[in-house]
C-alpha cells in the first residue's frame, strides 16, 4: 500500500542503526567498540531500582493518569524549583515516555504546516524530522567550532521571520557538548519576548557539566515564562535511558494541549518506571555526582587523545557525554584507493574494518565531524583512540 506522505518527513536515525549493527556483530563475537549511542554505561543506581522492585511487588502495574502520578509531577515541581529556581504547579507538568516523547508532543501541539522552527546546527538528529512530522519547516541557524559552537546572537535574530513558531534550546549540547553562556541565552531570549513564538528548552543534560555552570533561559529572561517549554528526564542523568520517563513543564494552555494528544496516542507512561522516577528525584544525588566526576574525567582523556591523531581537531566537551572532532582533512583522503569522501563512510570504514562505531557527523548537520560517546570506559575510550590512529596510518 501507499504510505502517507508524513512517512517522508521521518528518516531513520543513523545513531540506532550504528548502534543495533554494532551489537549485532558483539553478538557474533567480535571484539567491537561501540561509541555510538547516547546512554550512560553505568547501571541505574540501587535505589531506583529497588522502588520499581517494591511497585511491581506491590501490585502498581495498572493504568495511571495520563499526564503521570500526583506524586511524581510534585517532585518534577520541586526538582525544577530546587535546582533551576522555576514555579510550576502540577498541572503545569506533563510526564511521558521519555523526553524524545515530550518533544514529539510540543511540536505537534504547536506547530502546524506553513510555520517553522529555528534549530541550531550541529543538532540532535530527531529534531527536523519532529518538525517535518508536525507539517513544519525546520530553519537552520549554524554554529561553529571556532566559537565553541556558542550561537551567535546575531545570527539567530537574521533568522526570525513572521513564519517563525518555535526556537529550540538544547545546552549541554547533542552532538556538540558545549555549554551556552547565560548572556547568550539571554539575547536570544530578549528577542523573542513579546512575540508569539514558543521557545522548547531540552534540558536533558542539565546535570551533565564539566566545566561551567548550566542556566535556564528563564533564569535569564524570566518574561518567556508564559512562552517557554522545559523538557527533561531521568534517562541520562540517572542512567535510566530504558525506563523511558520524560516530562515537560510549561504553561497550562500548552501542556493541556500535549496532555490531548499524549491521550490519543499513548495515554499514561509506564506506571513501575514512574515510582523508580520518583525515587531518582527524591533520593540520594550520590551515584549520580559520582557517574559525572567520571564523565569529567572521560572528556579530558577523548579530547587530548583525538587532538593527538594527525589532522583532527576538537573542542573541549563542557558538557553532555560526547565528542565532535573534526576530521575534515581526512575526508580528502583515500583509504584503501578509494576516497573517504564524507562522514558516513568514514563511520562504515571503522566499523567494518576496525570494528568500531562512531556516528557521522552529517546527520547532525556537522559534515567533517564524527561523534563519539564518551560514555564508555577508560579501556574502551583509549581502545576507541588506537583504532582511530591504525585507521590514520591507513590514510593516503
Amino acid at each position: 500500500m501507499k504510505l502517507a506522505e508524513r512517512v517522508k518527513a521521518a528518516q531513520p536515525s543513523v545513531t540506532l542503526a550504528l548502534n543495533a549493527k554494532a551489537q549485532q556483530m558483539a553478538a557474533e563475537g567480535r571484539d567491537v567498540v561501540s561509541l555510538a549511542a547516547g546512554e550512560p554505561d553505568f547501571d541505574t543506581p540501587a535505589h531506583i531500582g529497588d522502588a520499581a522492585i517494591a511497585a511491581i511487588k506491590a501490585g502498581f502495574t495498572k493504568y495511571t493518569p495520563t499526564r503521570g502520578i500526583p506524586e511524581l509531577r510534585k517532585a518534577i515541581c520541586a526538582k525544577l524549583e530546587k535546582d533551576n529556581g522555576l514555579k510550576y504547579t502540577p498541572e503545569q507538568v506533563l510526564v511521558s515516555a521519555g523526553a524524545k516523547h515530550s518533544l514529539y508532543n510540543v511540536f505537534q501541539a504547536l506547530l502546524e504546516p506553513g510555520d517553522e522552527a529555528i534549530i541550531f546546527s550541529p543538532f540532535w538528529v530527531s529534531y527536523p524530522d519532529m518538525v517535518a512530522l508536525a507539517g513544519a519547516k525546520p530553519v537552520f541557524v549554524e554554529t561553529r567550532a571556532a566559537d565553541g559552537f556558542v550561537p551567535s546572537v546575531e545570527a539567530f535574530k537574521k533568522a526570525l521571520t513572521p513564519k517563525t513558531k518555535a526556537v529550540i534550546l538544547n545546552s549541554p549540547n547533542n552532538p556538540t557538548s558545549a555549554l551556552w553562556p547565560g548572556e547568550v541565552l539571554e539575547g536570544i531570549g530578549k528577542a523573542l519576548v513579546g512575540k508569539d513564538i514558543a521557545v522548547v528548552s531540552d534540558d536533558i543534560y542539565e546535570k551533565l557539566v564539566y566545566d561551567g555552570k548550566f542556566e535556564s533561559i528563564l533564569n535569564r529572561v524570566p518574561e518567556l515564562a508564559g512562552q517557554t517549554v522545559v523538557i527533561n528526564g531521568v534517562s541520562k542523568s540517572y542512567a535510566m535511558t530504558g525506563w523511558r520517563i520524560g516530562y515537560a513543564a510549561g504553561p497550562k494552555d500548552i501542556i493541556d494541549g500535549m496532555s490531548r494528544i499524549q491521550d490519543q496516542s499513548t495515554s499514561c507512561p509506564n506506571s513501575i518506571a514512574q515510582k523508580a522516577a520518583l525515587a531518582a528525584l527524591t533520593g540520594s544525588e550520590a551515584p549520580m555526582q559520582a557517574m559525572v566526576a567520571e564523565f569529567a574525567k572521560r572528556a579530558k582523556l577523548i579530547a587530548a587523545g583525538l587532538r593527538k591523531l594527525p589532522g583532527v581537531t576538537c573542542s573541549e566537551p563542557k558538557g553532555a557525554f560526547y565528542a565532535l572532532p573534526d576530521v575534515s582533512a581526512w575526508m580528502t583522503k583515500k583509504y584503501k584507493g578509494a576516497p573517504v569522501g564524507n562522514s558516513m563512510r568514514l563511520a562504515e570504514i571503522l566499523l567494518n574494518d576496525f570494528e568500531m562505531a562512531v556516528v557521522p557527523g552529517g546527520p547532525f548537520g556537522a559534515e567533517g565531524h564524527i561523534r563519539l560517546s564518551f560514555a564508555a570506559s577508560t579501556e574502551m575510550l583509549e581502545k576507541a583512540l588506537q583504532r582511530l590512529g591504525a585507521l590514520a596510518a591507513k590514510l593516503e
